[in-house]
């Protein structure tokens, strides 16, 4: 299989590859230095071809990001340079590890509004972004050799998070409703009769990234159930919960399950990336280690984006944003799901989400998706090959196609590019 190394290095300029080969020639001596986990940490195929997807002319069906031409930029603006001025004393200098009062009061208001009532300021941790609380919960809870299980697919950077902590990612199949609990149980009887220790399920039960599937409500209290029975934690990541298209978000796993799941919330899609601000919501009997090691690595939250995300939260809609925001998606969505079905040759499939920014599209058997990123960027688009959201070393039939950012025309262009490449692709594979 072809690695996101790889193409990133193949894509490079000639200068550039030659001044990096100089580079590891001299840097060589160094090598026996690195600690066995350093050879866990894997280049992220997101990142790689995030690089690629910023040149001029490509169409980017690649990158997961939110819209955010529609921010009140200018008011924003002036309510940094407020906050700054007024309280620059305490916005620029250090501030306290779990992050401030008054935003996990805001963040206690935000999860209210997905459903989870009474949780309180005290059982928060304002962490930067859910990816670092992924980093926190591998490091405070596993061991190497200690097995995490996910959704088969799941999120690239909790992928390489966990496996940089040398832990075994154990994937569980999933269905049009989600992660399926009969596998999940059976998965779970072999590995114990392995003599494995399990410490956790990471799951996205909403608008899964990659697949854009959501576990079905019936089915998520059975999921805690089977985790509870087998002394397993839920780690759920819930960063589109609110970026449902129609309707109410369906009610989290933490919900019902105060001492059995570690929630994970998020600015960046609810609000904007460069924030890099989330949450963790955690039992009580297990906040204190959890929060020593969030300060361990960062010391603490910036006081200056925390309180502007305040800001955010108090002076602004951000409500009636969110509403717009989904109906947004919600075009690019339908407009992403006509063009397939315009322009996708027989054979291939793909999943209708709810919500989220997400569809994945399956290929017939034997076809790598890997490969056709490079005939892709040559047509002028760029998509994520399905092999980087599975900790399998197979190569994957699969991809992930992302409509969040891209006007409908360019999803339009962008499918209309692939269509032939995966036209050609079934016809070598049936030739």
């Amino acid at each position: 299989m072809t690695s996101s190394s790889e193409i990133a290095r193949d894509l490079l300029p000639a200068e550039t590859e030659a001044a990096l080969a100089r580079a590891a020639d001299s840097t060589a001596r160094h090598d026996a230095l690195f600690s066995r986990r350093a050879a866990n940490i894997k280049q992220s195929a997101v990142r790689d071809v995030f690089d690629i997807s910023i040149r001029p002319g490509l169409v980017s069906l690649a990158g997961g990001s939110p819209y955010l031409k529609s921010l009140p930029l200018e008011e924003l603006g002036r309510t940094a340079q407020t906050i700054i001025a007024e309280h620059g004393l305490v916005a620029l200098q250090y501030g306290g590890g779990q992050g401030m009062e008054e935003l996990r009061q805001l963040v206690c208001e935000v999860m209210a509004a997905e459903g989870i009532e009474g949780a309180v300021p005290e059982d928060i941790v304002i962490t930067t972004g859910s990816q670092s609380a992924q980093d926190v919960a591998a490091k405070v809870f596993c061991d190497p050799g200690d097995v995490i299980l996910c959704e088969d697919p799941t999120y690239v950077g909790a992928l390489n998070t966990f496996e940089a902590y040398e832990v075994d990612v154990v994937s569980i199949a999933m269905d049009d409703d989600g992660l399926i609990p009969d596998e999940l149980e059976r998965t779970i009887d072999e590995l114990e009769a392995q003599g494995r220790s399990i410490k956790m399920l990471y799951t996205i039960p909403s608008f899964n990234n990659p697949s854009g599937i959501t576990l079905a409500a019936e089915r998520r209290q059975r999921v805690v159930d089977i985790c509870k029975a087998h002394g397993i934690l839920v780690l759920e990541d819930n960063p589109y919960g609110m970026l449902r298209f129609d309707g109410e978000p369906l009610k989290p796993l933490r919900a019902d399950n105060p001492d059995d799941v570690i929630y994970l919330g998020s600015f960046s899609k609810i609000f904007a990336p460069g924030v890099r601000l989330g949450w963790a919501l955690v039992p009580k009997h297990l906040y204190r280690r959890f929060y020593l090691a969030c300060e361990a690595v960062v010391l603490c939250p910036s006081p200056l984006t925390q309180m502007l995300v305040s800001a955010y939260l108090t002076d602004y809609d951000w409500q009636g944003h969110l509403h717009s925001m989904r109906e947004l998606y919600r075009q690019r969505c339908d407009a992403m799901l006509g063009a397939l079905a315009e322009e996708f040759p027989e054979g291939v499939h793909w999943t209708t989400p709810d919500g989220g920014f997400f569809v994945w599209v399956t290929l017939p058997e034997g076809i790598d998706t890997y490969p056709l990123l490079y005939t892709a960027i040559e047509a002028g688009v760029v998509f994520i090959p399905g092999a980087a959201f599975t900790p399998s070393d197979e190569p994957s039939n699969k991809l992930r196609l992302a409509f969040s950012a891209v006007s409908p025309e360019d999803i339009v262009e962008g499918v209309q590019r692939l269509a032939p490449i995966l036209r050609a692709a079934i016809s070598e594979l049936d030739a």
